[in-house]
């Protein structure tokens, strides 16, 4: 899995066996700066893009097969085992129903070559079906999250915080939707200031205080008070969208931007779960979030009904989560099962997700 933060690629080994689900191996690479300023490029429009989204992705595909090699060998396990790869790519563009009803989704990608790469059959583009449905074609991670952290006859939320915040609210019928921001906003504020990728722990953002006026200016965001289904992506939350609500705020300390940043992430997950989780008592938290104290503290004090915890008290720790989704869903296509959720993403109904690339 590699997500909208834009970090590198996370991987795990799964064991699906008896109908349980095991992570016995996990593997994480980081994706070398000039890839990763490619990938972060191509989420908007420039010049060659088709000949630069081309070689992206096989840079890309290149870091996926070396992640592959990783778990095989820390598993001890032959490529034959393995019966297939869950490769969701990197979304450059989510546009659904968009433009002409139906829009479109993009995720960059070359599940060609990573057979070729590993020996083993690939599964990949999970999200377009549901977009050909009708559907946001995310969040898809809701049904693993039922599956993984549901408990019967009790209502719980799931919450992952990577670059975008997803929620998943598993009482009776599944809802789920993109909350708002979740690193990708705080992110690029360190990076441009810190020269740090990310603000460890939240303790920059600690540091500062939040300014009242512009965060107001920043939940001024009319996707924050649109009903679900709904999913977005740096799409709408990128660097020209914070500019652009940074205007008539000069002279701001950047810690005090930073701590503004990270309590609209808090705040844009609050609404989400106090207007549709109103059931649940437990917030589990995954994704590179959950590793932010400061963000972490945000979300118990805005959520102070709730107990708010990391998917590590849960048996999965937060950087697996995703991954393990995705090992997931590959599976479901193997065996000819459905990956989405109507009630999740507004699709027609349940479909078969993603396209196999055999080994």
């Amino acid at each position: 899995m590699s997500g909208t933060s834009l970090d590198g690629v996370d991987g795990v080994l799964v064991d699906f066996a008896a109908g349980r689900m095991q992570v016995q191996q996990y593997a994480t690479l980081p994706f070398a700066p000039a890839l990763r300023a490619e990938l972060l490029a191509l989420n908007t429009p420039g010049d060659n893009e088709l000949h630069r989204t081309a070689l992206a992705s096989n840079g890309l595909v290149g870091v996926y097969a070396a992640v592959v090699q990783q778990l095989l060998e820390q598993g001890n396990t032959r490529a034959a085992q393995v019966q297939a790869i869950g490769a969701h790519g990197q979304t450059v563009r989510h546009r659904p129903q968009e433009f002409d009803g139906t829009g479109y989704t993009l995720q960059l990608n070359n599940p060609a070559l990573l057979a070729e790469l590993t020996g083993i059959t690939v599964v990949a583009d999970f999200r377009s079906r549901d977009v050909a449905a009708g559907g946001q074609g995310a969040p898809l991670v809701p049904a693993f999250h039922q599956q993984v952290f549901g408990r019967k006859g009790e209502a719980v939320a799931v919450l992952n915080i990577g670059g975008i915040s997803n929620l998943s609210l598993l009482d009776g019928q599944i809802l789920g939707f993109d909350c708002g921001p979740g690193n990708a906003l705080m992110d690029h504020w360190c990076q441009l200031h810190t020269g740090q990728a990310f603000d460890a722990d939240g303790a920059w953002a600690a540091s500062g205080t939040v300014h009242r006026a512009l965060l107001a200016a920043l939940l001024d965001e009319p996707y924050l008070a649109k009903a679900p289904p709904k999913s977005t992506g740096r799409d709408l939350f990128n660097p020209p969208w914070l500019t652009s609500k940074l205007r008539g705020f000069a002279g701001l300390a950047p810690a005090d931007v930073q701590a503004t940043l990270t309590e609209l992430t808090a705040r844009a997950i609050s609404m989400g779960v106090t207007s549709y989780g109103k059931n649940s008592n437990l917030l589990i938290v995954c994704g590179g979030g959950a590793l932010n104290g400061t963000l972490m503290q945000r979300l118990q004090t805005l959520l102070p009904g709730m107990q708010v915890q990391s998917s590590a008290a849960h048996g999965l720790p937060p950087l697996q989560v995703e991954a393990a989704a995705f090992a997931w869903l590959a599976r479901q296509t193997v065996r000819g099962l459905p990956g989405n959720l109507a009630s999740v993403t507004g699709a027609r109904g349940e479909r078969v997700l993603g396209a196999i690339y055999p080994a």
